[in-house]
């Protein structure tokens, strides 16, 4: 039968196997999933296989396994590897999630999970957008040999997947890289994402007196470590929104006029986007848009902060500690090890007499643009006219996805990001969704990319 009457036949079924994942707790920042980890990297595993995948196995790193599989079609067809992850973010603050995020459920036509949407969801299109190519009845088949490699440390910050890829070269060549780990516009606004922001992630310990000190005896005569970090964090954007660390702007590419007017024919709601998640008003970098602030410009961001006595009731104290997770996000053409060394260096000079400071950098990456003059993109870009029936937007996308500079390096390859979710997704936050709609229009656009990439390497 043609593929989308399959997939209309087995959309019931597709759904059911995605939610059985789903339910599975596979997050990899927290040592006690380990063992949930490995589980969904079985599942996938075992999926790919009745898929008809080939070759399919279980690549052991020094931390989560790498699911390879393979379908290969013939010499004289183009290469496309796959690639996604099967790791989660936590799940914290579970009460804040209006049903538990490893049950399942779908309401409002959207799968509200953990990993619905980032990654699980996004992953599990294209395990079964290869089982309605291999079962299509039309005759058409697969048209491109594929490689798929999802990885289970996307959220940690991918630490053995560049050593997998300089190892593995030949077994995972290609001609292109894919990935469903983005976002597009609206779902009747479809978009094509063709850059993404870097990534410099720190943990920054303020150390104080040698032990926690009663407030009354010593309050006012010892620096406290709150105290100082939250002047410290104050500091480090000044009065429009600018960070405000020396060097910071050097490498920033700075687009263009023609460039930013472009950007601006993108659909976007300001009013929308504000009631979307509850404010009254946007901030940030004076003199830019809000897609410009998400998409073309670098940010920094406290991501957690924490120390003294948080339970109940009082406890009257002055910390001996203090800590902070801070984020940046980074465009072409800074490089996450230059802003590293200048977070660090200025952390440590702004501190105030009587603490010490200390940065650990956890994981980083860099920033990217991808061609949208490649037979790949303009293969996404007729793919997504045939099954949204409309010319898919370029937009720059606002995360990262730290890997994608690496395949460049490593591979000389290029990436296409089809992506399917939205800015509305809620993914890293309390009930995280994927829209039904989103899943399964991605199932019916991932062949087509397949067979018009095919097409135009055969011109």
């Amino acid at each position: 039968m043609p593929a989308p009457a399959y997939l209309a036949q087995h959309q019931t079924r597709f759904l059911a196997e995605l939610q059985d994942w789903l339910r599975i707790p596979s997050v990899s920042a927290d040592p006690k999933f380990h063992a949930d980890v490995l589980r969904a990297a079985d599942y996938l595993k075992a999926r790919l296989e009745e898929a008809g995948a080939q070759r399919v196995e279980l690549c052991p790193t020094a931390g989560n396994p790498i699911v390879y599989g393979e379908y290969f079609v013939g010499d004289d067809r183009p290469t496309v590897l796959v690639y996604g992850h099967y790791d989660v973010q936590p799940a914290d603050p579970y009460e804040l999630w209006t049903s538990p995020p490893f049950e399942p459920v779908i309401k409002d036509g959207k799968i509200y999970a953990r990993g619905a949407c980032d990654d699980k969801g996004q992953v599990y299109m294209h395990v079964k957008a290869l089982e309605m190519l291999l079962r299509d009845e039309s005759g058409s088949g697969v048209p491109c040999n594929l490689k798929f490699m999802f990885e289970g440390e996307e959220e940690i910050g991918s630490n053995n997947l560049e050593i997998f890829v300089r190892e593995n070269r030949a077994k995972i060549k290609a001609d292109v890289i894919l990935i469903s780990d983005t976002g597009m516009l609206a779902n009747d606004v479809p978009s094509l994402e063709v850059g993404l922001r870097g990534l410099s992630y720190h943990e920054v310990e303020v150390a104080g007196p040698n032990r926690d000190l009663h407030s009354g005896l010593y309050g006012g005569a010892v620096a406290n470590p709150i105290n100082a970090l939250c002047a410290m964090i104050a500091s480090l954007h000044d009065a429009h929104g600018r960070v405000a660390i020396p060097g910071f702007y050097d490498n920033v590419q700075e687009l263009s006029a023609d460039e930013r007017a472009e950007m601006a024919l993108a659909p976007f709601s300001e009013a929308e986007f504000k009631q979307s998640i509850g404010l009254p008003a946007t901030a940030g970098e004076a003199g830019y848009s809000t897609p410009e602030r998400t998409g073309i410009r670098p940010t920094l961001d406290v991501n957690g902060i924490w120390g003294g006595y948080t339970g109940e009731g009082a406890k009257t104290v002055i910390p001996s500690q203090a800590f902070a997770k801070i984020s940046m996000r980074l465009v072409p053409h800074q490089t996450s090890a230059e802003i590293s060394a200048l977070f660090q260096k200025h952390l440590v000079s702004i501190a105030p007499a009587g603490v010490t400071v200390r940065v650990r950098p956890h994981h980083g990456g860099e920033p990217v643009v991808t061609p949208t003059d490649s037979a790949a993109y303009r293969a996404a870009v007729r793919a997504m006219e045939t099954t949204f029936g409309k010319r898919p937007v370029p937009t720059r996308g606002g995360g990262s996805i730290p890997i994608v500079a690496m395949f460049k390096a490593e591979l000389g390859l290029d990436t296409v990001l089809l992506g399917f979710g939205l800015d509305s997704d809620a993914i890293h936050s309390p009930n995280e969704h994927y829209g039904v709609f989103n899943f399964l229009k991605g199932i019916e656009t991932i062949p087509e990319f397949l067979r018009e990439y095919a097409a135009a390497t055969r011109e």
